[in-house]
């Protein structure tokens, strides 16, 4: 999955209580809140990218939408801060003469 996340401190910033919270929002959300088939097996921040651990603010979801939702979010953040081009100047070719 493509991204534009830089998760890695991702788990440190989850409040200590988190398996608390993401058991309680799994309690609640037994099934997948997106495609409402599968089982909810992942928490899922509503909100792409926050640090907002309250239960209304979370919703149970399965592994494949999760993915799906996260891929979406990454991909967008990165279209809406692209990286500077790496494209070449043009240039004349070798083989043509001007003039």
């Amino acid at each position: 999955m493509s991204g534009g996340w830089k998760g890695s401190d991702r788990k440190s910033r989850l409040p200590s209580n988190w398996p608390t919270i993401r058991r309680k929002v799994l309690d609640r959300d037994v099934v997948c809140q997106i495609c409402k088939v599968r089982p909810a097996t992942h928490c899922d921040h509503i909100e792409a990218k926050t640090d907002a651990h309250a239960e209304d603010r979370l919703q149970g979801v399965c592994a494949t939408c999760h993915g799906l939702k996260s891929s979406a979010e990454g991909n967008a953040a990165q279209r809406a801060n692209p990286r500077p081009g790496r494209r070449r100047p043009e240039e004349k070719h070798p083989g043509i003469k001007e003039g």
